[in-house]
Formats: C-alpha cells, sequence, structure tokens
C-alpha cells in the first residue's frame, strides 16, 4: 500500500498485553510503520490507528482487550482498530465482536499488517484474516527499541511441547529460531543504538537450534548462541529471560558463572511442587532435576538471582498438593516467584481432567504463595546490604525518584538524576525500603570514595 503523504502523517499508537515476546514485536512492528512514513504516539494523545497486541496467557484476556479498545476509542472515536497476537489466532470470531475492532490479524499475518490495512476507514464488520497456526512456520525477527536501557531481543518462536494448561504451541506454531549469525548481528544494532542490556526472549529459549522454520533436527543449540553472543562489543549485560529446566543445562549454567556479560540471573519456570500435578500438567521435568538445577546454580554462584513460575489451583490440586509445593519452594534458594492463578483455556487437555478447584481456593493458595515471593524477595535482598554493586539506571522519574537493576537483579532507587539515565555506576546497598526497593548510597558519593 502507499505510504501516507509526508505533510500529513497519520497517527498510530501500539498497546501490548503480556509477555517481553509480545514488546519485540510490537516494537519490530512499529518500526515498519515508522519506515512506510506513520508517526508513532502514545496511547493517550489521540491516533489515527490503534494496534492491540494481544496475550493468551494473560487471566481474562478477553476483558483485557475490550477495555483497551473501549479507552482507544474515547481517545479518538473515528480511529481504525486492529488486533493481533496470541489471543487474536486463538478467538478472532470473539474479538471482531468487540465494538470498534476493524481488523483482526491470526499469528502467520501479524508482520504483515500494512499490507491489511487498508484505507484505515472503518467498517459495519471487522475483517478477520486468520489462517491455521500452521502457516507461522518462518521465523521472524524481532526486537524492542525505545527504551535507552535495555532491548527484548526474540531468539526462538513457538513450542513443540505438549502442556496440558497451555495455548501457546495452538497460538504461535512450532518451535523454531533465528540463526546465530542474524541474531549476533541484531545485538550489534542494538549495541550501536546506545542500549546497554540485552534480554533475551522466546517462547521456549532452551529449545532455540531448531532452525528459521522449525524441525526436529538442531543444528546449533542455546549454549552455542550465548558463547557467540558473548563476544559482542558494546553489550554490558546479556539477560536470560526464561529457559525449561530440563533444558538448563550445566554448560550454559557453567558457562553464565564465568561470563563477563552474561549476569547472574535465571527466570526457571516450576509450574508445581509436587511430582504428580507436573505429571498432570505434561512437564518434561520432575522436582528432583528442579532442586538440583538450583543447587548447581547456587554452588557456583551463591549471589544469583533465580525467579520462579508456579501455578496454583490446577485440576486435581488437593490442599495437600498444595502444601507440598509450598514446602517445596520454601526450602528452595530462590528469589521470587511469579505466581499465576490456574485458568481454564479451551482446546487444552487439561480441560478434561477431574479435581476441579474452587475459585475462592485458588485465590487463597495464590495469595500465600505472593506473601512466600515477598519473603523470599526480601531475605535474597537482605543478603546483599552492606555490599558493593554495579546498577544500570534507568529513565523512570516518579516522586522524584528513580530505578536501576543490578546484575543479579536486585531494584534499587536513589534520586533523579538525568545524568545517571542509562549509566553504570557502582552503589553500596544500604537497606530495603518500605517499597521493597533497595536504598543506596548516592553513585557520586561512591565515585569520590573510589578515586581516593
Amino acid at each position: 500500500m502507499d505510504a501516507p503523504t509526508m505533510d500529513a502523517p497519520k497517527k498510530v499508537s501500539f498497546y501490548t498485553l503480556g509477555c517481553k515476546l509480545n514488546y519485540s514485536e510490537t516494537s519490530t512492528i512499529g518500526r515498519l510503520f515508522s519506515q512506510a512514513g506513520y508517526q508513532i504516539t502514545e496511547f493517550h494523545e489521540g491516533a489515527d490507528i490503534y494496534v492491540i497486541n494481544t496475550c493468551s496467557v494473560t487471566e481474562n484476556a478477553d476483558k483485557k482487550c475490550r477495555k483497551v479498545v473501549r479507552e482507544a476509542l474515547k481517545a479518538s472515536p473515528d480511529a481504525y482498530v486492529a488486533v493481533i497476537g496470541c489471543f487474536a489466532q486463538l478467538k478472532p470470531v470473539e474479538i471482531s465482536g468487540i465494538p470498534g475492532v476493524d481488523l483482526v490479524l491470526g499469528a502467520a499475518e501479524k508482520f504483515r499488517l500494512l499490507d491489511h490495512i487498508g484505507d484505515v476507514v472503518k467498517k459495519p464488520k471487522a475483517r478477520i484474516l486468520n489462517s491455521e497456526v500452521t502457516e507461522a512456520s518462518n521465523f521472524i525477527a524481532s526486537w524492542s527499541a525505545g527504551d535507552r536501557t535495555r532491548s527484548f531481543l526474540k531468539v526462538q518462536d513457538g513450542c513443540d511441547y505438549t502442556c496440558s494448561f497451555c495455548t501457546i504451541p495452538l497460538a504461535r506454531g512450532r518451535s523454531r529460531s533465528d540463526t546465530i549469525e542474524n541474531i549476533v548481528r541484531s545485538a550489534e544494532s542494538i549495541a550501536a543504538s546506545g542500549v546497554r542490556e540485552i534480554v533475551l526472549t522466546g517462547v521456549n529459549i532452551g529449545d532455540f537450534g531448531k532452525g528459521q522454520s522449525g524441525g526436529r533436527r538442531q543444528e546449533t543449540h542455546f549454549y552455542d548462541l550465548v558463547k557467540a553472543l558473548d563476544k559482542v562489543e558494546g553489550i554490558d549485560r546479556f539477560r536470560i529471560s526464561s529457559i525449561e529446566p530440563n533444558l538448563l543445562s550445566d554448560e550454559i549454567i557453567e558457562f553464565v558463572a564465568s561470563s563477563k556479560r552474561f549476569v547472574p540471573h535465571f527466570h526457571i519456570p516450576l509450574q508445581s511442587g509436587t511430582d504428580k500435578i507436573l505429571s498432570l500438567m505434561r512437564r518434561r521435568y520432575r522436582t528432583d532435576l528442579y532442586a538440583n538445577r538450583v543447587s548447581r546454580i547456587k554452588s557456583l554462584m551463591p549471589h544469583c538471582c533465580i525467579g520462579v513460575d508456579v501455578i496454583v489451583g490446577f485440576p486435581g490440586e488437593s490442599r495437600e498438593d498444595f502444601l507440598e509445593t509450598y514446602k517445596f519452594i520454601n526450602e528452595l534458594d530462590v528469589s521470587y516467584l511469579h505466581v499465576f492463578t490456574y485458568s481454564e483455556r479451551d482446546n487444552t487437555h487439561a480441560l478434561s481432567l477431574p479435581g476441579t478447584v474452587e475459585p475462592a481456593e485458588r485465590a487463597e493458595r495464590s495469595r500465600m504463595l505472593h506473601i512466600l515471593s515477598e519473603k523470599k524477595r526480601r531475605h535474597f535482598y537482605g543478603q546483599h546490604l552492606g555490599s558493593m554493586a554495579p546498577v544500570l539506571f534507568e529513565g523512570d522519574c516518579k516522586d522524584g525518584r528513580m530505578h536501576g537493576f543490578t546484575p543479579n537483579y536486585i531494584k534499587v532507587r536513589a534520586k533523579y538524576d538525568p545524568l545517571l539515565v542509562n549509566e553504570l555506576k557502582v552503589v553500596k546497598l544500604v537497606e530495603i525500603a518500605d517499597s521493597g526497593e533497595v536504598e543506596i548510597t548516592e553513585p557520586e558519593e561512591v565515585l569520590i570514595h573510589e578515586q581516593q
């Protein structure tokens, strides 16, 4: 289609629901619009076109999508609204029925959004372009831009696993990867933009290496990728977003322990602390392997931050099963939890399992694990008080304060100073504030002290 004339560029705004992977893809689609002459605007500023990138993992995906559409039309009543992403792949007809939606694109079509929006004039009925997920068979490179501090770099997409609660394979298709050469080039481009940290993202990044159109054969592996990226100049930190415990090998752990660029931070999905529920979930490991991975990490990197995903209220999870999970996590040397309350998903095996947990009980179990997560986080932070650590400061400012993170993901706060944005400074971790973040010495004081 023709690009809008430069004397009157159309405005487009993006909104992303869900994971880091979605953010990387939204940003890439946004760059395509910019290159075609569109003006990117903030959501609340009003736009001619709104693009909503949806997620199927978060609860109430339909409710959230409807709310974002309403807010978009409140800002610009005549705006053209396109909905893309995982939920758009799974529930296209449902989304097309949301008042104000003009276009729904599935997984195979979303990166061709510019070709499909047409004259961006609202029509009485939404148009659906939604192929079978098998059509989403090629890897499309993506990374996020706009945040001066970090970029989310997609290295893998799709999943060949069949976890009984998950719709991601139905929404994103088979496991497939970029080449190491392409990823290194992308990382070099990100470094040239001034970004200091790259977060590696994907659906199942430990499964990296199955090629740009998928397939069972792996020419390379995730270990080969991290070794190649470790040599990229200009990036101070590489962070691994999430990796399955059965794919987190000793060689990956040992490499991170010796690397100067890959930070000591792992996020490792657990989902349940009982082998009974792991089996019902069709997970590819058991609790003994998970405990072994945590132990191996901590033996080499005692200061390493370890995050954990866990699902509560899965069908068949008795109160005793939950308490076993609670005990298992409580005894693990981990740093924080991401707690998900199980919610039913169409076309998943879990729907056929007996032993439904009542919503009130699911909520109570979630509350208990959120409290445990906060205790774990404060304990982990407390272990590092009094020590010196390099912090990469971000550009946010709230109530005169800014934030940053240590390599091992301790969140600190300091008095806002624009000169600190996207800078690495060594600071002393002093105390845990009521907000949960760590108070530090002022960076300038530490630098003066070091020079002396």
